[in-house]
Parts: structure tokens; C-alpha cells; sequence
């Protein structure tokens, strides 16, 4: 593709060294890419690389180029170290969820900042966890649920994935703001902790839509409400719970972020493509079908939103006392 250049002759000598800068990145991301990128994400199955590959396949479309998946296990850390260290160049991405950006709240000595060493593109997905009981539990909506657990302090317990999982933190909110004491009772894996409510070891949880419709249709669980701010179209005959406590608010979010002094003329470029991406009627509807919400946004509403989560969830982790300690 051709660039006309600008007439020097009519830009002031000051200003000359910005105009050719703004030139040469425009048509850098206008160029961009000359060669495969990559996305780093959570392990094969995990959330993130769900996206993660259904982002690959339409950027490899988009723009011409391989799109390859780079999968890493662990807590996030070494994935979002292979992109801080990547060249700022957009051709190493990070897609992943909130635990990148809670995780210092979480663990000592996490060696990056998520603020100061990633540099946001966009959301691309939000997904609410579903509040829900076991059958026995006398409760069939928030307010109840509330007053029975005052009425009995430390007696009544809930099941959650890991440390900093969104399950985890959903029921600590409401802790927090419902001012209750139940007890967590933790597994190394959601699915081990919704096996645990449905068989009945446990009281309550907080799962994804996908995970607990089945049980709710069999009559296993029990639904009282979601934790998006208001009801969402997964579940749409729920009420938020923030209706009963106001400020409530607990989703899953994922993202992608690009090294930190990535050019904005191809950060803007990605966040381009993506968003077209998702806002693509059947990749809506996979992104439905798989209990999720595909949105979209702005790097500065992505960033408001990580800054925004980072001072409600970090609060919220420091009252549960739930740091680990140093990074695996």
C-alpha cells in the first residue's frame, strides 16, 4: 500500500519530527503483520484459551497472517512474563482472564505490574457466576439466604476453585457486603467444588451458567440470582444479587493486552480488528452457547476496567485474608 507524504513545506520545523513519527507508525500499522503472531493463555481447556483460539482463527483471517495459540499452565505469571519481555511490536499478545491483574493482591512477589507493564487492547468476554444452593438449603432467594446465615454464624460453608478464582471471590463479596460469616471450603478445581454441592457436602457456590444449568434443570441446585450488576441475558429470569446488595458485582472478565510501548497506532489496529470480531452475530452466539458474554471495548474502557476491579477486588481479598504467599 502507498503513503502519500505530507508537504513539509507547510509544517512548522517544530513540529516536523512529530508529523514523520505519526507518519511512519500510521503506515507501520497500516503494514502490520509481516509475520506470525502469537497469543499466550491459560492451558488447553481453560476459559481463556476458548477465546483465545476464537480470536486466533479471525485474526488469521483478518489479517493475513498464522495466529498461533501459546498455551502456558500455571497461575498467569509465565504467560504475561512472555509478553512483558516480548518487543513491543503487536506480534506477542496476552489473552487472559482477571486473575493477571489480581494476582499481585494474591501472591508475593509477582514480577510484573499489570498496570505498568501491559498495555490494553480490549475486553473480548464477561461471564457472571450463577449464586446457587443445594436443594436443602430453606432458601429461595438473596435476602433469605442472608438472614439464615446471620442466624447462624460459621455454620454455614461454600465451595470455590483456587485461590483468586472468580468463584472464590464472588462468595467473598458477598461476605463483605451482606456482612456474614460462611465458610469456605476450597478445591483444587470448580468442578470437584460444584461435585461437592451437589453432593450436598457443601451449602452453596458460585458457578458459571454453563456449568450449573444442567443441575438447575434436573432439580439437583437450586438458582437465586446472578452477580452482574443486573440481570444478565445467560440467565435472564434471575435477579442480580446487587438487588438485594447494593453495589454487588462479580463477573469473569478476559482480555487482551500487548507489551507495554506498543505503538498506539497498532494497539489501535487490533483493538480494530477484535472488536469486529466479536461483534459478528455467530461468534456472539459461541461465545453464548459456552456461558459467556462477547463485548468488545475500547483499551481505555479495558483499563478502567482493570483498575476499576483492582481496587474492588483487592479490597475484598485483603478482608479474606486470602494471599498466598510467594509465586509458584
Amino acid at each position: 500500500m502507498e503513503f502519500p507524504l505530507p508537504n513539509l513545506k507547510t509544517v512548522p520545523p517544530l513540529l516536523l519530527a512529530g508529523v514523520l513519527g505519526a507518519f511512519v507508525l500510521q503506515a507501520g500499522a497500516q503494514e502490520f503483520p509481516q509475520k506470525p503472531i502469537h497469543i499466550f493463555t491459560t492451558e488447553p481447556g481453560g476459559g481463556s484459551d476458548f477465546t483465545a483460539r476464537i480470536v486466533a482463527q479471525g485474526l488469521s483471517v483478518s489479517l493475513g497472517q498464522p495466529v498461533i495459540v501459546e498455551n502456558r499452565g500455571g497461575s498467569g505469571v509465565i504467560a504475561a512474563m512472555a509478553v512483558v519481555k516480548a518487543a513491543p511490536d503487536g506480534y506477542n499478545l496476552l489473552l487472559f482472564g482477571s486473575t493477571i491483574w489480581l494476582l499481585p493482591f494474591l501472591q508475593d512477589d509477582v514480577p510484573y505490574d499489570p498496570v505498568r507493564d501491559l498495555a490494553p487492547i480490549t475486553l473480548t468476554n464477561r461471564a457472571p457466576n450463577i449464586l446457587v444452593v443445594h436443594p436443602s438449603l430453606p432458601v429461595k432467594n438473596v435476602r433469605e439466604l442472608v438472614a439464615l446465615a446471620k442466624a447462624r454464624p460459621h455454620e454455614m460453608n461454600y465451595s470455590s476453585g483456587p485461590t483468586g478464582s472468580s468463584n472464590h471471590l464472588g462468595a467473598e463479596l458477598l461476605k463483605s457486603l451482606g456482612h456474614v460469616d460462611i465458610v469456605r471450603v476450597p478445591y483444587k478445581g470448580t468442578a470437584l467444588a460444584l461435585n461437592a454441592l451437589i453432593g450436598g457436602e457443601v451449602q452453596l457456590m458460585f458457578g458459571t451458567a454453563a456449568a450449573v444449568t444442567p443441575h438447575l434443570k434436573s432439580g439437583r441446585l437450586r438458582a437465586l440470582a446472578v452477580t452482574t450488576a443486573k440481570p444478565s441475558a445467560l440467565m435472564p429470569d434471575l435477579p442480580a444479587i446487587a438487588a438485594t446488595l447494593p453495589g454487588y458485582e462479580s463477573v469473569a472478565q478476559s482480555g487482551v493486552f500487548a507489551p507495554t510501548g506498543t505503538p498506539p497506532a497498532l494497539i489501535n489496529r487490533l483493538n480494530r480488528e477484535i472488536v469486529q470480531l466479536l461483534s459478528r452475530a455467530e461468534i456472539k452466539q459461541r461465545f453464548f452457547n459456552s456461558g459467556t458474554e462477547a463485548i468488545g471495548s475500547t483499551p481505555e474502557e479495558f483499563a478502567t476496567a482493570v483498575k476499576t476491579e483492582m481496587a474492588s477486588m483487592g479490597k475484598v481479598i485483603r478482608e479474606a485474608r486470602a494471599r498466598e504467599g510467594r509465586t509458584p
